[in-house]
Protein backbone atom coordinates (compact mmCIF):
# COMPACT_ATOMS: atom_id res chain seq x y z
CA UNK A 1 0.00 0.00 0.00
CA UNK A 2 1.33 3.40 -0.87
CA UNK A 3 2.64 5.74 1.37
CA UNK A 4 0.64 9.29 2.28
CA UNK A 5 2.45 11.62 -0.03
CA UNK A 6 3.32 13.94 3.20
CA UNK A 7 5.35 10.81 4.37
CA UNK A 8 6.56 9.94 0.84
CA UNK A 9 10.86 9.49 0.69
CA UNK A 10 10.82 9.96 -2.86
CA UNK A 11 8.63 13.41 -2.31
CA UNK A 12 11.48 14.65 -0.09
CA UNK A 13 14.28 14.24 -2.50
CA UNK A 14 12.13 15.99 -5.49
CA UNK A 15 10.94 19.40 -3.48
CA UNK A 16 13.44 21.24 -6.30
CA UNK A 17 11.25 21.00 -8.75
CA UNK A 18 8.72 22.46 -7.51
CA UNK A 19 9.71 25.83 -9.23
CA UNK A 20 9.27 24.23 -12.58
CA UNK A 21 5.56 22.72 -11.46
CA UNK A 22 5.05 26.47 -10.54
CA UNK A 23 6.19 27.94 -13.98
CA UNK A 24 4.65 25.21 -16.05
CA UNK A 25 1.24 26.16 -14.12
CA UNK A 26 1.37 29.75 -14.33
CA UNK A 27 2.19 29.53 -18.26
CA UNK A 28 -1.08 27.43 -18.09
CA UNK A 29 -2.87 30.07 -16.67
CA UNK A 30 -2.63 32.15 -19.95
CA UNK A 31 -2.46 29.28 -22.66
CA UNK A 32 -6.39 28.37 -20.99
CA UNK A 33 -7.05 31.74 -20.79
CA UNK A 34 -6.56 32.17 -24.51
CA UNK A 35 -7.99 28.69 -25.54
CA UNK A 36 -11.17 30.81 -24.59
CA UNK A 37 -10.43 33.35 -27.55
CA UNK A 38 -11.77 30.49 -30.49
CA UNK A 39 -15.37 30.27 -28.91
CA UNK A 40 -15.57 34.46 -28.16
CA UNK A 41 -14.22 34.92 -31.72
CA UNK A 42 -16.96 32.46 -33.57
CA UNK A 43 -19.25 34.97 -31.05
CA UNK A 44 -18.23 38.05 -32.29
CA UNK A 45 -18.03 37.34 -35.67
CA UNK A 46 -21.64 35.46 -35.94
CA UNK A 47 -23.23 38.45 -33.72
CA UNK A 48 -21.19 41.51 -34.81
CA UNK A 49 -19.68 40.57 -38.18
CA UNK A 50 -21.73 38.78 -39.91
CA UNK A 51 -25.03 40.75 -38.17
CA UNK A 52 -23.66 44.19 -39.83
CA UNK A 53 -21.58 42.43 -42.82
CA UNK A 54 -18.62 44.12 -42.30
CA UNK A 55 -15.45 42.79 -44.22
CA UNK A 56 -13.00 45.03 -41.88
CA UNK A 57 -14.74 43.65 -38.21
CA UNK A 58 -14.28 40.14 -39.78
CA UNK A 59 -10.63 40.73 -40.73
CA UNK A 60 -10.03 42.75 -37.49
CA UNK A 61 -11.01 39.99 -35.11
CA UNK A 62 -9.59 37.18 -37.48
CA UNK A 63 -6.22 39.07 -37.00
CA UNK A 64 -6.59 39.34 -33.08
CA UNK A 65 -7.49 35.60 -33.11
CA UNK A 66 -4.25 34.37 -34.79
CA UNK A 67 -2.24 36.86 -32.53
CA UNK A 68 -3.62 35.41 -29.47
CA UNK A 69 -3.47 31.37 -30.87
CA UNK A 70 0.15 32.46 -31.92
CA UNK A 71 0.98 33.68 -28.01
CA UNK A 72 -0.76 30.54 -26.91
CA UNK A 73 1.01 28.28 -28.65
CA UNK A 74 4.31 29.96 -28.51
CA UNK A 75 3.10 29.63 -24.22
CA UNK A 76 2.55 26.14 -24.41
CA UNK A 77 5.91 25.49 -26.01
CA UNK A 78 7.66 27.32 -23.38
CA UNK A 79 5.78 25.28 -21.22
CA UNK A 80 6.56 21.89 -22.78
CA UNK A 81 10.65 22.90 -21.98
CA UNK A 82 10.03 23.74 -18.59
CA UNK A 83 8.89 20.40 -18.38
CA UNK A 84 11.56 18.67 -20.22
CA UNK A 85 13.99 20.77 -17.89
CA UNK A 86 11.80 19.20 -15.36
CA UNK A 87 12.83 15.81 -15.73
CA UNK A 88 16.65 16.60 -16.64
CA UNK A 89 16.60 17.82 -13.02
CA UNK A 90 14.70 14.75 -11.59
CA UNK A 91 17.21 12.91 -13.25
CA UNK A 92 20.33 14.98 -11.83
CA UNK A 93 18.49 14.86 -8.14
CA UNK A 94 17.70 11.39 -8.68
CA UNK A 95 20.10 9.48 -10.80
CA UNK A 96 23.26 8.66 -7.90
CA UNK A 97 21.38 8.11 -4.67
CA UNK A 98 18.97 5.69 -7.04
CA UNK A 99 22.02 3.65 -8.68
CA UNK A 100 23.31 3.99 -5.13
CA UNK A 101 20.73 2.66 -3.09
CA UNK A 102 20.19 -0.13 -6.56
CA UNK A 103 23.96 -1.00 -6.03
CA UNK A 104 23.25 -1.56 -2.06
CA UNK A 105 20.16 -3.79 -2.83
CA UNK A 106 21.71 -5.67 -5.64
CA UNK A 107 24.52 -6.07 -2.67
CA UNK A 108 22.47 -7.49 -0.53
CA UNK A 109 20.60 -9.93 -2.52
CA UNK A 110 23.83 -11.28 -4.37
CA UNK A 111 22.37 -9.12 -7.70
CA UNK A 112 18.79 -10.37 -7.74
CA UNK A 113 17.48 -6.59 -7.41
CA UNK A 114 17.84 -5.69 -11.04
CA UNK A 115 17.64 -2.11 -12.37
CA UNK A 116 14.36 -1.62 -12.77
CA UNK A 117 14.68 1.72 -10.45
CA UNK A 118 16.85 3.21 -13.76
CA UNK A 119 14.32 2.38 -15.85
CA UNK A 120 11.79 3.65 -13.28
CA UNK A 121 14.08 7.19 -13.57
CA UNK A 122 13.93 6.89 -17.61
CA UNK A 123 10.10 6.23 -17.02
CA UNK A 124 9.28 9.57 -14.92
CA UNK A 125 11.64 11.48 -16.59
CA UNK A 126 9.32 10.84 -20.24
CA UNK A 127 6.31 11.85 -18.31
CA UNK A 128 6.94 14.98 -16.94
CA UNK A 129 8.25 15.75 -20.61
CA UNK A 130 5.41 13.75 -22.20
CA UNK A 131 1.91 15.23 -23.10
CA UNK A 132 -0.06 13.60 -20.65
CA UNK A 133 1.26 15.84 -17.86
CA UNK A 134 -0.36 18.79 -19.75
CA UNK A 135 -3.66 16.89 -18.71
CA UNK A 136 -2.65 17.90 -14.88
CA UNK A 137 -2.07 21.39 -15.42
CA UNK A 138 -5.62 21.55 -17.97
CA UNK A 139 -8.20 20.26 -15.59
CA UNK A 140 -8.25 22.38 -12.76
CA UNK A 141 -9.49 24.94 -15.46
CA UNK A 142 -12.50 22.76 -16.03
CA UNK A 143 -14.93 24.60 -13.98
CA UNK A 144 -13.84 28.32 -15.67
CA UNK A 145 -15.27 26.86 -18.59
CA UNK A 146 -18.15 25.67 -16.87
CA UNK A 147 -18.71 29.09 -15.49
CA UNK A 148 -18.19 30.76 -18.37
CA UNK A 149 -21.42 28.39 -20.33
CA UNK A 150 -23.26 29.35 -17.35
CA UNK A 151 -22.49 33.42 -18.23
CA UNK A 152 -24.10 32.36 -21.69
CA UNK A 153 -26.71 30.91 -20.43
CA UNK A 154 -27.73 28.34 -17.61
CA UNK A 155 -28.99 25.71 -19.87
CA UNK A 156 -25.19 25.35 -21.51
CA UNK A 157 -23.78 25.59 -17.70
CA UNK A 158 -25.96 22.62 -16.32
CA UNK A 159 -25.30 20.50 -19.75
CA UNK A 160 -21.96 21.09 -19.10
CA UNK A 161 -21.70 19.96 -15.23
CA UNK A 162 -23.51 16.65 -16.25
CA UNK A 163 -21.00 16.26 -19.63
CA UNK A 164 -17.89 16.96 -17.21
CA UNK A 165 -19.63 14.65 -14.25
CA UNK A 166 -20.01 11.36 -17.13
CA UNK A 167 -16.71 12.14 -18.20
CA UNK A 168 -15.09 11.67 -15.05
CA UNK A 169 -16.88 9.34 -13.85
CA UNK A 170 -16.10 7.08 -16.80
CA UNK A 171 -12.45 8.20 -16.19
CA UNK A 172 -12.53 6.90 -12.60
CA UNK A 173 -14.33 3.76 -13.79
CA UNK A 174 -11.17 3.10 -15.94
CA UNK A 175 -8.92 3.70 -13.28
CA UNK A 176 -10.48 1.38 -10.68
CA UNK A 177 -11.05 -1.34 -13.48
CA UNK A 178 -7.88 -1.42 -14.56
CA UNK A 179 -5.26 -0.35 -11.84
CA UNK A 180 -5.06 -3.99 -10.32
CA UNK A 181 -4.17 -5.64 -13.53
CA UNK A 182 -1.73 -3.04 -14.31
CA UNK A 183 0.39 -3.45 -11.51
CA UNK A 184 -0.14 -7.52 -11.15
CA UNK A 185 0.94 -7.54 -15.25
CA UNK A 186 4.08 -5.26 -14.32
CA UNK A 187 4.96 -7.36 -11.38
CA UNK A 188 4.49 -10.53 -13.41
CA UNK A 189 6.30 -9.10 -16.05
CA UNK A 190 9.30 -8.07 -13.92
CA UNK A 191 9.85 -11.39 -12.92
CA UNK A 192 9.63 -13.11 -15.98
CA UNK A 193 12.75 -10.40 -17.26
CA UNK A 194 14.16 -11.67 -13.92
CA UNK A 195 13.93 -14.97 -14.51
CA UNK A 196 14.89 -14.33 -18.65
CA UNK A 197 18.34 -12.58 -17.54
CA UNK A 198 19.58 -15.73 -14.21
CA UNK A 199 18.71 -18.07 -17.24
CA UNK A 200 20.84 -16.31 -19.91
CA UNK A 201 24.10 -16.31 -17.30
CA UNK A 202 23.56 -20.02 -17.34
CA UNK A 203 23.00 -21.10 -20.70
CA UNK A 204 25.69 -23.33 -21.75
CA UNK A 205 24.60 -25.25 -18.63
CA UNK A 206 21.03 -25.30 -19.61
CA UNK A 207 22.18 -26.12 -23.17
CA UNK A 208 24.07 -28.59 -22.25
CA UNK A 209 21.85 -30.33 -20.50
CA UNK A 210 18.92 -29.60 -22.80
CA UNK A 211 17.00 -27.64 -20.00
CA UNK A 212 15.65 -25.22 -22.74
CA UNK A 213 11.89 -26.45 -22.93
CA UNK A 214 11.68 -26.74 -18.97
CA UNK A 215 12.96 -22.85 -18.82
CA UNK A 216 11.03 -21.39 -21.50
CA UNK A 217 8.12 -23.33 -20.16
CA UNK A 218 8.45 -21.51 -16.64
CA UNK A 219 9.46 -18.14 -18.10
CA UNK A 220 6.29 -18.41 -20.21
CA UNK A 221 4.19 -18.98 -17.49
CA UNK A 222 5.39 -15.82 -16.09
CA UNK A 223 5.29 -14.13 -19.15
CA UNK A 224 2.08 -15.36 -20.72
CA UNK A 225 0.27 -14.13 -16.95
CA UNK A 226 1.88 -10.77 -17.99
CA UNK A 227 0.53 -10.54 -21.40
CA UNK A 228 -3.18 -11.74 -20.06
CA UNK A 229 -3.51 -9.21 -17.66
CA UNK A 230 -2.17 -6.51 -19.51
CA UNK A 231 -3.99 -7.41 -22.25
CA UNK A 232 -7.31 -7.60 -20.63
CA UNK A 233 -6.37 -4.20 -18.75
CA UNK A 234 -6.18 -3.05 -22.82
CA UNK A 235 -9.65 -4.01 -23.48
CA UNK A 236 -11.03 -2.87 -20.56
CA UNK A 237 -9.31 0.51 -21.19
CA UNK A 238 -10.14 0.85 -24.58
CA UNK A 239 -13.65 0.09 -24.28
CA UNK A 240 -14.06 2.97 -21.95
CA UNK A 241 -11.69 4.99 -24.14
CA UNK A 242 -13.55 4.47 -27.39
CA UNK A 243 -16.76 5.65 -25.36
CA UNK A 244 -15.39 8.75 -23.68
CA UNK A 245 -14.70 10.04 -26.99
CA UNK A 246 -17.85 8.67 -28.51
CA UNK A 247 -19.60 10.65 -25.46
CA UNK A 248 -17.30 13.75 -25.76
CA UNK A 249 -18.86 14.00 -29.41
CA UNK A 250 -21.96 13.31 -29.08
CA UNK A 251 -22.46 16.14 -25.80
CA UNK A 252 -20.95 18.77 -28.03
CA UNK A 253 -23.09 17.84 -30.58
CA UNK A 254 -26.40 18.26 -28.28
CA UNK A 255 -24.76 21.13 -26.89
CA UNK A 256 -25.17 22.76 -30.66
CA UNK A 257 -28.80 21.44 -30.76
CA UNK A 258 -29.27 22.98 -27.40
CA UNK A 259 -27.76 25.83 -28.31
CA UNK A 260 -30.37 26.34 -31.61
CA UNK A 261 -33.38 25.53 -29.44
CA UNK A 262 -32.21 28.39 -27.34
CA UNK A 263 -31.68 30.43 -30.27
CA UNK A 264 -34.67 29.77 -31.77
CA UNK A 265 -36.34 30.87 -29.06
CA UNK A 266 -34.74 33.86 -28.83
CA UNK A 267 -32.89 33.02 -25.49
CA UNK A 268 -29.46 33.43 -27.02
CA UNK A 269 -27.89 34.68 -29.96
CA UNK A 270 -26.68 32.50 -33.03
CA UNK A 271 -22.86 33.40 -32.08
CA UNK A 272 -23.10 32.53 -28.58
CA UNK A 273 -24.96 28.85 -29.95
CA UNK A 274 -21.92 28.26 -31.83
CA UNK A 275 -19.50 28.84 -28.91
CA UNK A 276 -21.37 27.01 -26.54
CA UNK A 277 -20.43 24.19 -28.23
CA UNK A 278 -17.11 24.85 -28.74
CA UNK A 279 -16.63 26.19 -24.81
CA UNK A 280 -18.03 22.64 -23.91
CA UNK A 281 -15.48 20.76 -26.02
CA UNK A 282 -12.66 22.62 -24.65
CA UNK A 283 -14.06 22.02 -20.93
CA UNK A 284 -14.39 18.42 -21.60
CA UNK A 285 -11.15 17.96 -23.21
CA UNK A 286 -8.61 18.04 -19.96
CA UNK A 287 -10.64 15.12 -19.09
CA UNK A 288 -10.73 13.40 -21.75
CA UNK A 289 -7.07 13.61 -21.81
CA UNK A 290 -7.01 12.37 -18.91
CA UNK A 291 -8.60 9.01 -19.97
CA UNK A 292 -6.66 8.48 -22.91
CA UNK A 293 -3.04 9.10 -20.99
CA UNK A 294 -4.36 6.88 -17.97
CA UNK A 295 -1.98 3.79 -18.59
CA UNK A 296 0.56 6.42 -18.57
CA UNK A 297 -0.12 8.11 -15.52
CA UNK A 298 -0.76 4.57 -13.85
CA UNK A 299 2.91 3.61 -15.06
CA UNK A 300 4.32 7.14 -13.62
CA UNK A 301 2.54 5.82 -10.34
CA UNK A 302 3.94 2.73 -9.93
CA UNK A 303 7.18 4.01 -11.14
CA UNK A 304 6.61 6.75 -8.55
CA UNK A 305 6.26 3.57 -5.72
CA UNK A 306 9.06 1.32 -6.79
CA UNK A 307 11.75 4.62 -6.39
CA UNK A 308 9.89 5.65 -3.01
CA UNK A 309 10.12 1.86 -1.48
CA UNK A 310 13.46 1.91 -2.43
CA UNK A 311 14.76 4.57 -1.49
CA UNK A 312 12.84 4.17 1.69
CA UNK A 313 14.29 1.15 2.22
CA UNK A 314 18.36 2.11 1.10
CA UNK A 315 18.98 5.31 2.72
CA UNK A 316 21.46 7.75 1.76
CA UNK A 317 25.08 6.46 3.33
CA UNK A 318 26.37 8.34 6.14
CA UNK A 319 29.22 10.55 5.77
CA UNK A 320 31.93 9.04 7.98
CA UNK A 321 34.62 11.05 9.36
CA UNK A 322 37.95 10.28 7.23
CA UNK A 323 40.20 7.93 9.37
CA UNK A 324 44.25 7.51 9.04
CA UNK A 325 44.94 4.98 6.75
CA UNK A 326 44.37 1.53 8.00
CA UNK A 327 47.17 -1.10 9.05
CA UNK A 328 45.39 -4.19 9.06
CA UNK A 329 44.60 -5.21 12.64
CA UNK A 330 41.52 -7.11 12.49
CA UNK A 331 39.50 -7.51 15.04
CA UNK A 332 35.91 -9.97 15.04
CA UNK A 333 33.87 -9.70 17.89
CA UNK A 334 30.79 -12.28 18.55
CA UNK A 335 29.53 -12.01 15.22
CA UNK A 336 26.35 -13.15 14.34
CA UNK A 337 25.14 -12.83 10.97
CA UNK A 338 21.66 -14.27 8.67
CA UNK A 339 22.46 -13.95 4.69
CA UNK A 340 20.28 -11.38 3.22
CA UNK A 341 16.97 -13.17 2.42
CA UNK A 342 17.59 -16.12 4.42
CA UNK A 343 16.15 -16.56 8.04
CA UNK A 344 18.89 -18.96 9.63
CA UNK A 345 22.11 -17.89 10.93
CA UNK A 346 24.94 -18.61 8.88
CA UNK A 347 27.54 -17.56 11.79
CA UNK A 348 27.10 -17.75 15.41
CA UNK A 349 29.40 -15.82 17.68
CA UNK A 350 32.48 -15.83 15.86
CA UNK A 351 35.10 -14.26 17.86
CA UNK A 352 38.92 -13.96 16.63
CA UNK A 353 41.71 -11.48 16.09
CA UNK A 354 44.63 -10.65 13.76
CA UNK A 355 47.45 -8.51 14.00
CA UNK A 356 48.48 -6.47 11.35
CA UNK A 357 49.97 -8.50 8.53
CA UNK A 358 48.62 -11.94 10.01
CA UNK A 359 47.38 -14.28 7.40
CA UNK A 360 44.15 -16.57 8.41
CA UNK A 361 43.20 -19.80 6.72
CA UNK A 362 39.67 -19.98 6.77
CA UNK A 363 38.75 -23.86 6.44
CA UNK A 364 35.54 -26.43 7.01
CA UNK A 365 33.02 -28.22 5.53
CA UNK A 366 30.30 -27.09 2.72
CA UNK A 367 28.09 -24.63 4.24
CA UNK A 368 30.08 -24.04 7.38
CA UNK A 369 29.47 -19.90 7.22
CA UNK A 370 33.01 -19.28 5.41
CA UNK A 371 32.64 -17.08 2.58
CA UNK A 372 29.72 -15.23 4.98
CA UNK A 373 32.99 -14.62 7.02
CA UNK A 374 34.38 -13.04 3.83
CA UNK A 375 31.35 -11.14 2.97
CA UNK A 376 30.90 -10.00 7.06
CA UNK A 377 34.64 -8.83 7.11
CA UNK A 378 34.56 -6.24 4.85
CA UNK A 379 31.09 -5.14 5.53
CA UNK A 380 28.92 -6.82 2.57
CA UNK A 381 26.62 -8.28 4.64
CA UNK A 382 25.23 -6.36 7.78
CA UNK A 383 25.83 -8.48 11.18
CA UNK A 384 22.52 -9.20 13.16
CA UNK A 385 25.20 -8.85 16.53
CA UNK A 386 28.77 -8.58 16.71
CA UNK A 387 31.09 -6.30 15.30
CA UNK A 388 34.19 -6.24 12.30
CA UNK A 389 37.03 -3.86 13.65
CA UNK A 390 40.11 -2.42 11.38
CA UNK A 391 42.60 -1.11 13.42
CA UNK A 392 40.02 -0.40 16.11
CA UNK A 393 37.41 1.42 14.31
CA UNK A 394 34.23 -0.35 13.87
CA UNK A 395 33.41 -0.68 9.28
CA UNK A 396 30.92 1.17 9.79
CA UNK A 397 32.21 3.80 10.75
CA UNK A 398 34.99 4.19 7.57
CA UNK A 399 34.13 5.76 4.56
CA UNK A 400 34.02 3.45 2.28
CA UNK A 401 35.65 5.10 -0.54
CA UNK A 402 38.77 6.22 1.38
CA UNK A 403 38.71 2.65 2.57
CA UNK A 404 38.29 0.67 -0.62
CA UNK A 405 41.81 1.15 -2.09
CA UNK A 406 42.86 -0.55 1.28
CA UNK A 407 40.89 -3.44 0.75
CA UNK A 408 41.71 -6.19 -1.33
CA UNK A 409 38.81 -8.88 -2.27
CA UNK A 410 39.07 -12.05 -4.77
CA UNK A 411 35.54 -13.13 -4.56
CA UNK A 412 34.90 -17.05 -5.86
CA UNK A 413 32.72 -16.27 -8.81
CA UNK A 414 35.05 -13.47 -10.42
CA UNK A 415 33.37 -11.62 -13.06
CA UNK A 416 35.45 -8.66 -14.67
CA UNK A 417 33.72 -5.74 -15.74
CA UNK A 418 33.61 -4.85 -19.37
CA UNK A 419 36.94 -2.73 -20.23
CA UNK A 420 40.17 -3.57 -20.76
CA UNK A 421 42.50 -5.95 -18.47
CA UNK A 422 44.37 -2.97 -17.17
CA UNK A 423 41.31 -1.04 -16.74
CA UNK A 424 40.25 -4.01 -14.57
CA UNK A 425 42.94 -4.10 -13.00
CA UNK A 426 42.96 -0.69 -11.72
CA UNK A 427 39.69 -0.62 -10.48
CA UNK A 428 38.48 1.62 -12.95
CA UNK A 429 39.94 4.56 -11.39
CA UNK A 430 43.33 6.46 -13.07
CA UNK A 431 45.01 4.44 -15.17
CA UNK A 432 48.68 4.35 -13.39
CA UNK A 433 50.29 1.92 -15.74
CA UNK A 434 53.70 1.45 -13.10
CA UNK A 435 51.05 0.37 -10.41
CA UNK A 436 49.17 -1.99 -13.10
CA UNK A 437 51.82 -3.68 -13.87
CA UNK A 438 53.16 -4.14 -10.36
CA UNK A 439 50.26 -5.43 -9.10
CA UNK A 440 50.05 -7.86 -12.37
CA UNK A 441 53.81 -9.24 -11.32
CA UNK A 442 52.81 -9.14 -7.49
CA UNK A 443 49.73 -11.85 -8.74
CA UNK A 444 51.97 -13.54 -11.05
CA UNK A 445 49.60 -13.00 -13.99
CA UNK A 446 52.14 -10.44 -16.11
CA UNK A 447 53.35 -12.38 -18.61
CA UNK A 448 50.05 -14.30 -18.92
CA UNK A 449 48.55 -10.89 -19.49
CA UNK A 450 51.29 -10.12 -22.51
CA UNK A 451 50.31 -13.67 -24.24
CA UNK A 452 46.62 -11.90 -24.68
CA UNK A 453 45.96 -10.89 -28.16
CA UNK A 454 46.39 -7.05 -26.86
CA UNK A 455 47.97 -7.44 -23.75
CA UNK A 456 47.41 -4.42 -20.76
CA UNK A 457 44.99 -3.48 -23.51
CA UNK A 458 42.55 -6.89 -24.10
CA UNK A 459 39.36 -5.63 -23.75
CA UNK A 460 37.34 -8.47 -21.73
CA UNK A 461 33.40 -8.97 -20.77
CA UNK A 462 31.07 -8.88 -17.76
CA UNK A 463 32.22 -12.26 -17.46
CA UNK A 464 35.80 -12.66 -18.84
CA UNK A 465 35.62 -12.05 -22.44
CA UNK A 466 37.01 -14.98 -24.22
CA UNK A 467 39.24 -15.86 -20.80
CA UNK A 468 39.57 -18.92 -19.45
CA UNK A 469 38.28 -19.84 -15.76
CA UNK A 470 42.04 -19.52 -14.33
CA UNK A 471 43.26 -16.61 -16.15
CA UNK A 472 39.75 -14.36 -15.32
CA UNK A 473 41.13 -16.04 -11.27
CA UNK A 474 44.18 -14.43 -12.25
CA UNK A 475 43.80 -10.91 -12.93
CA UNK A 476 40.76 -10.89 -10.50
CA UNK A 477 43.81 -11.49 -8.08
CA UNK A 478 45.61 -8.58 -9.34
CA UNK A 479 42.89 -6.56 -8.77
CA UNK A 480 42.50 -7.39 -5.37
CA UNK A 481 46.24 -6.56 -5.12
CA UNK A 482 46.39 -3.09 -7.01
CA UNK A 483 48.06 -0.93 -4.95
CA UNK A 484 49.52 -2.78 -2.14
CA UNK A 485 46.13 -2.99 0.13
CA UNK A 486 46.37 -3.50 4.25
CA UNK A 487 43.78 -6.13 3.98
CA UNK A 488 43.11 -9.19 1.65
CA UNK A 489 39.79 -11.45 1.49
CA UNK A 490 40.71 -14.11 -1.00
CA UNK A 491 37.92 -16.64 -1.05
CA UNK A 492 39.07 -20.24 -3.10
CA UNK A 493 41.69 -17.97 -4.59
CA UNK A 494 42.69 -21.12 -6.68
CA UNK A 495 39.94 -22.76 -7.44
CA UNK A 496 40.28 -22.58 -11.32
CA UNK A 497 44.22 -22.39 -11.15
CA UNK A 498 46.27 -24.77 -12.36
CA UNK A 499 50.51 -25.59 -10.86
CA UNK A 500 51.61 -22.40 -12.53
CA UNK A 501 48.53 -20.90 -11.37
CA UNK A 502 48.55 -22.01 -7.84
CA UNK A 503 52.69 -21.37 -7.63
CA UNK A 504 52.06 -17.83 -8.78
CA UNK A 505 49.38 -17.56 -5.31
CA UNK A 506 51.56 -18.83 -3.18
CA UNK A 507 54.39 -16.17 -4.56
CA UNK A 508 51.65 -13.29 -4.38
CA UNK A 509 51.10 -14.54 -0.44
CA UNK A 510 54.51 -14.29 0.16
CA UNK A 511 55.12 -10.82 -1.04
CA UNK A 512 51.75 -9.53 1.19
CA UNK A 513 53.50 -11.19 3.76
CA UNK A 514 56.54 -8.67 3.51
CA UNK A 515 54.30 -5.87 2.33
CA UNK A 516 52.67 -6.12 5.84
CA UNK A 517 49.33 -7.22 4.22
CA UNK A 518 46.81 -9.00 6.48
CA UNK A 519 45.30 -11.66 4.52
CA UNK A 520 42.27 -13.89 5.04
CA UNK A 521 42.29 -17.11 2.93
CA UNK A 522 39.39 -19.33 2.35
CA UNK A 523 40.68 -22.69 0.51
CA UNK A 524 40.81 -26.25 1.28
CA UNK A 525 43.93 -27.16 -0.68
CA UNK A 526 46.85 -27.78 1.59
CA UNK A 527 49.72 -26.13 -0.32
CA UNK A 528 48.32 -23.03 -0.13
CA UNK A 529 47.44 -23.52 3.14
CA UNK A 530 51.06 -23.90 4.22
CA UNK A 531 52.00 -20.66 3.67
CA UNK A 532 49.39 -19.06 6.55
CA UNK A 533 50.22 -18.30 9.91
CA UNK A 534 46.64 -19.10 11.79
CA UNK A 535 44.17 -21.78 10.93
CA UNK A 536 40.12 -21.16 11.76
CA UNK A 537 37.84 -24.35 11.24
CA UNK A 538 34.21 -23.36 10.71
CA UNK A 539 31.66 -25.80 10.80
CA UNK A 540 28.26 -24.63 11.33
CA UNK A 541 28.49 -20.92 11.51
CA UNK A 542 30.74 -21.59 15.07
CA UNK A 543 34.66 -21.59 15.37
CA UNK A 544 35.75 -25.36 15.61
CA UNK A 545 39.10 -24.77 16.23
CA UNK A 546 41.71 -21.50 15.60
CA UNK A 547 45.25 -21.51 15.99
CA UNK A 548 48.47 -21.40 14.70
CA UNK A 549 48.74 -23.09 11.44
CA UNK A 550 51.18 -25.96 12.83
CA UNK A 551 49.22 -26.74 15.48
CA UNK A 552 45.96 -27.07 13.47
CA UNK A 553 47.19 -28.82 10.25
CA UNK A 554 49.20 -31.20 12.89
CA UNK A 555 45.66 -32.42 14.86
CA UNK A 556 44.17 -33.04 11.46
CA UNK A 557 46.85 -35.12 9.99
CA UNK A 558 47.17 -37.11 13.79
CA UNK A 559 42.91 -37.69 13.39
CA UNK A 560 42.84 -37.42 9.49
CA UNK A 561 46.18 -39.45 8.02
CA UNK A 562 45.94 -38.41 4.72
CA UNK A 563 45.68 -41.20 2.02
CA UNK A 564 47.11 -40.03 -1.56
CA UNK A 565 43.88 -40.12 -3.07
CA UNK A 566 43.16 -37.13 -0.75
CA UNK A 567 42.81 -33.71 -2.41
CA UNK A 568 40.80 -31.40 -0.14
CA UNK A 569 42.36 -30.01 3.31
CA UNK A 570 42.65 -32.74 5.53
CA UNK A 571 39.65 -33.40 7.10
CA UNK A 572 37.90 -31.02 5.35
CA UNK A 573 35.71 -33.28 2.63
CA UNK A 574 34.50 -30.58 0.00
CA UNK A 575 35.59 -27.16 1.74
CA UNK A 576 33.60 -25.31 -0.92
CA UNK A 577 31.19 -22.33 -0.31
CA UNK A 578 30.03 -21.26 2.74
Amino acid sequence: MAKPLQESTLLKHVKPLRPYLVSAAGFSFFINILMIAPAIYMLQVFDRAVASRSEGTLLMLTLILVFLLTAMGALDWVRSQIMNRAGEKLDALLAAEVFDATYRSALLTGGRGGTQALSDIAGLRGFLSGPAINAFFDTPWVPVYVVVMFLFHPGFGLLALASVALIGILTLTNQRMTRERVATAASEQGQARNFAGQQLRNAEAIEAMGMMPQVFARWRAHNGRAVSLQAAAADTSGALTAASRALRILLQSLALGLGAYLAINNQISPGMMIAGSIMLGRALAPVDQLVGAWKGWQAARQQFTRLDELLSAMPPRVESLSLPPPQGRLQVEGLRVVPPGGGDLALRGVSFELAAGEQLGIIGPSAAGKSTLARAVLGLWPAQTGEVRLDGASLAQWNREELGPYIGYLPQDVELLTGTVSENIARFGELDSERVVEAARLAGVHQMILRLPNGYDTVVGALGGGLAGGQRQRIGLARALYDKPKLVVLDEPNSNLDDVGEAALRYALQQLRELGSTVLVISHRPNVLACVDKILVLRDGQIADFGAAREIMGKFKQVHPRRPADRGAPGVPGGDAG
